[in-house]
């Protein structure tokens, strides 16, 4: 049972320990949490962001501090970082939690999970990895730290099953909330954008070393658009950690972009736009489920990117891309990830509305495969790991 109770029904509720840290990860445990919630009484502890501190998680740390890319990226901030895992892992043993779940951020989960002390409770990552995509030994590492995995692709669980990992397929997050039935309409008029207004979504990362690699290129690709299409309007939802760096970034480009923040002006902005130009993740998957054609752009620094090179099995980067094994969104990477190519392309879609009608309507069937029919992958995660607690107890 839990430690450190507090209240007359503590030892009632189930205390799951939560480390998301990222974006991402953030948005994914929110939604855990409210469906942890709808199940029955929960106590939380752990790390995450401003959508789990709104679902109730007290956050250990900002969990900005984690939202660090590349190899390069990271030696500087390596000492910090370490000092955080070891105050995660003796949290962890303070609290005695029933469960551990741990989402994406692998580097960071593992440096937490290696130092635990014990092994007094089912450990659980949300987010399988990619090994379909690279790096398929992985799956001994994560066999031997975790217990069960909670799968986004519904091909995932057999790869992991066979290699003596538990799997459960729970469906990818995009299928939850309003992603696909945001008030296009209704962010127009709010934003003073005419109904017959060519509208760009731009999402150039969630992370800082994102934002600093893709926003140059992005900020070229926007001076050109609007040398075309002086009337183009420009919306940019920032993530919550980036929002400084998004606005110095938009005034450098005037009054043609406005940049929003939120969930609900997030999927707005989305149901509004004619089509996107985005940093390659979760967020792609978002606008395909919201049937918004879209340009997918990437950039690491040099030697991260030469290594990955090396040890990447797939040919794209979005996982739209992935699932159909064809371009559906044109991708732009590393040494194509230039402002020329990228602006041609995005030109052409502006130029050929019935093509880019096409994409969305392609991506958006491929989306809802990948995510789950039934829309609800985090009320079945959620039962998932309060069916893997109640089988640890009964052991």
């Amino acid at each position: 049972m839990s430690g450190s109770a507090t209240g007359d029904d503590t030892n009632e509720k189930l205390h799951v320990y939560l480390i998301a840290g990222e974006p991402s990860g953030d948005v994914i445990g929110a939604r855990l949490i409210e469906a942890l919630r709808a199940g029955g009484g929960v106590r939380l502890s752990g790390v995450g962001g401003p959508e789990m501190a709104r679902a109730g998680l007290e956050s250990l740390f900002p969990y900005g501090e984690l939202a660090i890319m590349g190899l390069t990226e990271v030696l500087p901030s390596v000492p910090r970082i370490l000092g955080r895992m070891r105050s995660v892992a003796r949290h962890i043993g303070e609290v005695r939690p029933d469960v551990i779940v741990t989402i994406d951020s692998p580097g960071f989960v593992f440096g937490v999970i290696r130092r635990l002390a014990s092994r007094d409770c089912p450990r659980v990552h949300y987010v399988a990895p990619t090994i379909w995509a690279w790096r398929a030994g992985r799956v001994k590492k994560f066999r031997r730290h975790f217990d069960h995995l909670l799968a986004l692709f519904p091909f995932e669980p057999p790869l992991f099953e066979a290699a003596g990992l538990a799997c459960t397929f729970v469906g990818h997050p995009a299928a939850e909330g309003d992603v696909a039935s945001g008030d296009g309409a209704g962010f127009r008029a709010r934003h003073g954008i005419w109904a017959d207004d060519t509208l760009l979504c731009l999402l150039p990362g969630s992370r800082r070393g994102e934002v600093s690699k893709l926003a140059p290129v992005a900020e070229e690709v926007v001076t050109t658009l609007l040398a075309e299409h002086p009337d183009l309007r420009i919306v940019i939802p920032a993530a919550p950690n980036v929002r400084a760096d998004i606005d110095r970034f938009a005034a450098r480009l005037g009054d043609a972009v406005l940049v929003v923040d939120g969930t609900t002006e997030r999927y707005d902005a989305f149901a509004a736009s004619d089509l996107a130009l985005a940093a390659s993740g979760t967020v792609t998957l978002e606008l395909a489920y919201a049937g918004v054609p879209t340009v997918v752009m990437y950039r690491v620094g040099r030697l991260t990117g030469e290594i990955a090179r090396r040890m990447i099995r797939v040919r794209y980067a979005s996982i739209v891309n992935i699932v159909a094994e064809r371009e559906v969104f044109p991708e732009f990477l590393q040494s194509r990830c230039e402002p020329g190519p990228i602006s041609s392309a995005v030109l052409a879609l502006l130029s050929q509305p019935e093509k880019a009608a096409e994409i969305g309507r392609a991506a958006s069937g491929i989306a809802r495969d990948v995510s789950g029919q039934d829309g609800k992958p985090s009320m079945r995660a959620a039962e998932t790991i309060r069916s893997i607690v109640a089988t640890w107890r009964s052991r």
